[in-house]
């Protein structure tokens, strides 16, 4: 999968604001989604968030990859970190989710990495019906 050349790219950002969605109705904690449009070629979103406990971030990383397969007919690109569980990274393309335990979420600091990133209100748009429409 490439990353879209739509300078817009909703289908991305439903499915980034998706992601989000699941990982707060599973209990994640500090979610934050970055547009990374403006730094990279590689991906349009990243979606972090942190977990509790292994079981808690298992749950999460399998409850996204049910839900881009069935509601954005995304398959996953890959998967690093799911047995370690501390950091684990789904890779969907246009979208990369990178679920964390706290110690490690603190110590990597992705959101100060890339800083200049914006951040994007997905509660927000969670609630909209068009962005919901998009997937």
């Amino acid at each position: 999968m490439t990353r879209s050349t739509d300078t817009t790219t909703p289908r991305s950002l439903a499915a980034a604001v998706a992601v989000a969605r699941t990982a707060a109705e599973h209990r994640g904690q500090d979610i934050v989604l970055l547009d990374m449009r403006s730094c990279s070629q590689l991906f349009d979103y990243f979606v972090i968030a942190t977990g509790t406990s292994r079981r808690q971030l298992h749950a999460m990383s399998e409850e996204i990859d049910r839900v881009m397969q069935a509601e954005f007919h995304d398959e996953r690109l890959g998967l690093e970190g799911y047995e370690a569980s501390r950091w684990i990274v789904l890779d969907y393309g246009d979208v990369v989710v990178h679920l964390f335990d706290e110690e490690t979420r603190q110590y990597y600091n992705l959101e100060d990495l890339w800083a200049e990133a914006p951040r994007v209100d997905w509660a927000t748009l969670a609630g909209r019906r068009d962005v919901a429409l998009l997937g």
